[in-house]
């Protein structure tokens, strides 16, 4: 009798030791060092990767394409008559006003995809993988940051387009620069906040609910559709802490010309502030997650 196991029983045993193979290889590349350039030439990969699934499949760009000119037209042609005699002018008047608040609100509204999106992944079984092959843990979230602030920079575009369209005037083009490039700022510290509620929520249902109650209250409790002046008083004194509310001023002082120092500054703070925090907090979540 043949001393040799039969293929069958060696299968077997292959398919029983798997998992332990695959958690020892995951430990182990998690505990190698990688270089900073090994970390660029891994977020370059990834961030190829996840630009090719958006090519695949193009209607992940709907959000980007159509909410800038939905809310464009809405607030400007349902709301801009009344606030824009408020604020001393008429729709025109307001299209001014709104218009750079709109390019604050895209980069709040638009950074919620990178956690749904992360949700997504982590389901589908595709970041088991990626834990699973030796490149670095914040390579794989500093994709999807990169590929999301390129989505908000489309649909940036695209508002600007639509704004021009219905009678924005652009007077400063190096302060509208600015404040698209303030806005991605904002928009890639709060992307942390979302990477991490990807990360612990259960799925992307979760994540896009829990970011509707977080972004609905600080859009709405901002400058960003209309003026601060008449709110009341406990409510003006939440939009003086609002990050949108900075943000948003600030976007509008860049593209008049005016001073804008202490907006300017403040959006800089909370940028820095909510990275600072919330990075650490998204790669720790996400290096541990079982």
């Amino acid at each position: 009798m043949s001393s040799h196991p039969s293929p069958t029983t060696t299968l077997n045993e292959a398919l029983r030791a798997a998992p332990t193979i695959t958690a020892t290889v995951a430990v182990a590349h998690a505990d190698v060092r990688i270089p900073l350039r090994g970390h660029l030439r891994h977020t370059g990969a990834l961030i190829r990767r996840n630009l090719l699934w958006i090519r695949q499949d193009p209607e992940s760009m709907f959000d980007a394409l159509l909410m800038p000119v939905v809310f464009t037209l809405l607030f400007v042609y349902v709301f801009g008559g009344s606030i824009g005699q408020a604020l001393g002018g008429g729709q025109g008047q307001y299209v001014q006003y709104v218009i750079p608040g709109m390019i604050a609100m895209m980069s709040m509204t638009l950074s919620q995809g990178v956690g749904t999106g992360f949700s997504q992944d982590f389901n589908s079984g595709v970041m088991d993988r990626f834990r699973s092959l030796p490149i670095g843990r914040g390579s794989v979230l500093f994709a999807k940051i990169a590929v999301e602030l390129a989505r908000m920079l489309f649909a940036t575009a695209v508002l600007m387009v639509v704004a021009v369209l219905v009678g924005f005037h652009i007077t400063h083009w190096a302060g509208l620069f600015a404040a698209v490039g303030l806005s991605a700022l904002f928009a890639s510290s709060i992307m942390w906040v979302f990477l991490t509620l990807g990360v612990i929520l259960k799925n992307a249902q979760s994540v896009q609910a829990m970011g509707f109650l977080v972004l609905f209250p600080l859009q709405f409790g901002s400058s960003i559709f209309a003026p601060t002046k008449s709110m009341p008083g406990w409510l003006q004194s939440f939009t003086d802490y609002n990050p949108l509310s900075t943000l948003a001023d600030a976007a509008r002082g860049l593209m008049i010309g005016r001073p804008v120092a202490h907006d300017l500054w403040v959006t800089v703070a909370w940028s820095v502030a909510i990275t600072a925090v919330m990075g650490p907090v998204a790669i720790h979540k996400f290096r541990t997650k079982s």
